[in-house]
């Protein structure tokens, strides 16, 4: 993604809480500092519907990261 912004394509990752000190953690490691949308923890078992309203509940914090 740093690779992305440093050729000028607007990027954020979209992870669940439960990885938000991770992200944070290895963005420090990577002396990036890239944009995120942190969204409710678990989504691995969640049905279509279900995350069909997590992505619209995110999507404008996505479509603010990318044009902020």
């Amino acid at each position: 993604m740093a690779d992305l912004e440093a050729r000028g394509l607007p990027t954020v990752y979209v992870a669940t809480v439960e990885f938000q000190d991770g992200g944070e953690r290895q963005e420090r490691a990577l002396g990036a500092d890239l944009a995120s949308v942190f969204v409710e923890h678990p989504i691995q078992d969640r049905t279509d519907d279900e995350m069909r309203e997590i992505a619209d509940r995110a999507a404008d914090q996505i479509l603010a990261a990318l044009t902020g």
